[in-house]
């Protein structure tokens, strides 16, 4: 360990053997995080957010939030001026926001590659990857219960990924690993076969402070100790209540100063009122109290507004995705996150499509577009997510990997120099001419436009002889592809050696556990 300590001097990640060998590697090209240049589309007017808070305030005051099976949380709230009646926690007004104020309204998320580093908040947006489902699908075996091996190829194709930003989390659930270590292996892999910002595990206290002590290893203690490094979803049981489980991951991470997303888990209508106004004010209730709890335990730890939610068929009780009840909720709860200066997690590729077909195309797209619109700073489900989550689709996450390079390029705005405003050409051209052979289009066509790298504009005859392949053909090609040209970027030896010593030291400390 004193070996491996001295080659994390300084920066943290491996010392100057790791430099030269990341020197000499190959590494594939990834897009920086979006800044947006355009402005964000706001569906609320002054006096309906000032409604929307106010009424949030009164849940908070009057009705209270639930901390189940967590005496040191409600002691916390004891402590702050709350009114705690068995494991119901009221606040007085204004209490909560108050406690938000501390949190950072940007902070940076530091990856093993600081030229991967990005930045959450302000006007920046982060693409991450699908995360949570228990099933894949691809073209050639169709759906089924996730492995390990799945996972390792879900990073590998987000590492090559350049619209993608950060390598999420939970790409899909190894089945095939037992619940109680698999999040070594999850984590391993992030961390050797990526080298993006990646997300820590929350399915257990102890299980976040693995998280926390692997991130030691790869970057070394004291830069943990004082930089953020990990980004981690903690969802909230909708309605209004906390659980001990994602509360006590929250402690964790807050405690050693790594960032979590309070994130409400909305379906309209069954965990939220039907109503946009009430929802909205339902998701900003819990917010509150999730950021102020997260503040008790450290001032100032990085947080972020999160709000997944859809709607529901009411027919059948199944979600429903991309639709406009959904987009004017992510709309809004964009503009009370920005009142609270808070970064603001939503959105995604969702669709409740089973195959990544038109239906999943439409849906994707509709909710894709509502999250750069509404400000999103941190959009997991970015790519891969399919039939409401619960599969993890090879052929839908090139498809959507390949469509966020269009936000990339909506995001940066109508360019006003000399340059874009090209009257050299049109005086050039004038009038009845064309524009292909002008100077102008000799020295801009290169980047004036956003190519696709995957969907098909070849005439209808070169297509046909090609195989007449639809996109979905083409998507699981490009698939192939990528994992077969797939380099593992360098790490340091040391390191990783400590990383496998780790897990395997872990994994034989307790034995399998499939519950």
């Amino acid at each position: 360990m004193a070996e491996l300590e001295a080659r994390k001097r300084g920066r943290g990640a491996g010392g100057g053997a790791a430099r030269r060998a990341e020197r000499s590697a190959v590494s594939v090209e990834t897009a920086r995080y979006i800044e947006r240049n355009i402005p964000n589309f706001e569906v609320l007017n002054a006096e309906a957010l000032e409604v929307i808070e106010h009424n949030a305030e009164t849940i908070l005051e009057e009705i209270g939030v639930n901390f189940v099976n967590n005496p040191a949380a409600l002691d916390r709230w004891r402590e702050a001026g709350a009114d705690v009646h068995g494991e119901r926690v009221r606040m007085p007004r204004g209490l909560a926001r108050s406690l938000c104020a501390t949190a950072p309204s940007t902070f940076t998320q530091h990856a093993r590659n600081p030229e991967r580093n990005v930045e959450i908040g302000g006007k920046s947006l982060v693409l991450a990857p699908v995360y949570g489902p228990p099933f894949v699908h691809d073209l050639d075996k169709g759906r089924r219960y996730a492995t390990i091996a799945d996972f390792r190829n879900f990073v590998k194709l987000g590492y090559m990924s350049k619209w993608l930003h950060h390598s999420g989390g939970t790409v899909c659930e190894p089945t095939d690993v037992a619940v109680n270590k698999r999040h070594l292996d999850m984590l391993l892999a992030h961390m050797q076969l990526s080298d993006k910002p990646f997300m820590g595990s929350v399915t257990e206290p102890s299980r976040a402070r693995d998280s926390v002590e692997m991130c030691e290893i790869l970057f070394g203690k004291d830069f943990v100790h004082e930089n953020t490094v990990m980004t981690s979803l903690i969802n909230i049981n909708s309605p209004l209540t906390f659980d001990d489980v994602m509360m006590g991951a929250l402690e964790v991470y807050a405690e050693a100063g790594q960032a979590c997303i309070v994130s409400p888990f909305i379906v309209g209508g069954a965990m939220a009122p039907v109503s946009v106004a009430g929802t909205l004010t339902q998701v900003l209730a819990e917010v509150l109290a999730g950021v102020g709890y997260s503040q008790l335990v450290r001032k100032g730890a990085p947080v972020i507004f999160g709000a997944f939610v859809t709607s529901i068929d009411m027919n059948s009780g199944a979600p429903t995705f991309g639709t406009p009840e959904a987009s004017l909720i992510t709309y809004g709860a964009g503009q009370l996150a920005r009142r609270m200066g808070l970064p603001y997690r939503s959105a995604g590729a969702f669709n409740g499509s089973k195959l990544p077909d038109a239906q999943a195309a439409y849906e994707s797209a509709n909710s894709l577009n509502m999250g750069l619109l509404s400000g999103v700073n941190f959009m997991l489900h970015a790519c891969g997510w399919l039939e409401g989550g619960l599969v993890s689709s090879y052929e839908k996450f090139v498809m959507d990997a390949d469509q966020l390079g269009g936000l990339h390029h909506l995001a940066r705005g109508i360019a006003m120099d000399a340059n874009a405003q090209a009257m050299d050409a049109i005086r050039e051209v004038g009038p009845g001419g064309h524009y292909l052979g002008c100077a102008h289009t000799q020295a801009n066509f290169k980047s004036a436009f956003w190519r696709t790298d995957l969907l098909d504009y070849k005439p209808y005859e070169t297509w046909a002889e090609e195989g007449a392949r639809d996109t979905i053909a083409l998507a699981n090609a490009r698939v192939r592809r990528q994992l077969d040209t797939y380099q593992q970027p360098m790490l340091d030896p040391a390191i990783a050696e400590a990383l496998n010593a780790y897990v395997a030291q872990k994994k034989a400390s307790m034995p399998d556990s499939f519950t």
